[in-house]
């Protein structure tokens, strides 16, 4: 992660010849937290913002930090709208970097993307099987995939998931992204 990120300041002032375009990348969206395992299949849903910072490569290879946050809480109901007692909730600034390879198709192009970051803030596990209640940082796994679409590939519709074994859950969201270029 360390070197990840050294590469990306680097780049970013020497002018490195590797990265064609710069862009900014602004994400919006219907977040959710859901358990590693529960009985009660559970989702708790609430809101999911993001900024990326794009350092397009190739046609087909994007490096992207990123920082965000996500806020979810439950409402003591199950996906079946019964009564529960298990939660995931979750309140974390998103922090780190992903790649994304996407196929250079004109107008609709498809990607996925991981990476490697960190979650700052509370989280909370309830289930049958698990019990955390924690508040400080603990790392995650971004996974995304979706649909880049336009002429210049500046709209992002897709799903985005951020895996943090150790509190046993996974937030993620359904998003809407517009892409700005820096450098044209």
């Amino acid at each position: 992660m360390l070197v990840f990120l050294t590469i990306v300041l680097t780049s970013n002032f020497a002018d490195a010849q590797f990265i064609k375009e710069k862009s900014i990348s602004a994400q919006i969206g219907y977040g959710i937290s859901v358990p590693y395992d529960s009985f009660d299949d559970i989702a708790d849903d609430g809101f999911y913002a993001q900024g990326e910072l794009v350092l397009k490569i190739t046609s087909w290879f994007e490096l992207r930090p990123y920082a965000g946050f996500i806020i979810t809480n439950s409402n003591g109901k199950d996906l079946n709208n019964n009564p529960t007692y298990e939660k995931a909730e979750s309140k974390a600034f998103l922090l780190g970097g992903k790649a994304r390879l996407r196929a250079p198709i004109p107008w609709v192009a498809p990607f996925i993307e991981t990476g490697i970051g960190t979650s700052i803030g509370k989280f909370e596990t309830l289930t049958g099987y698990h019990s955390f209640d924690k508040s400080g940082v603990i790392y995650h796994i971004p996974f995304a995939f979706g649909l880049e679409l336009g002429k210049d590939h500046n709209v992002d519709l897709g799903f985005t998931y951020y895996f943090q074994p150790s509190v046993k859950q996974f937030v993620g969201a359904f998003a809407f992204g517009l892409t700005f270029p820096l450098n044209k």
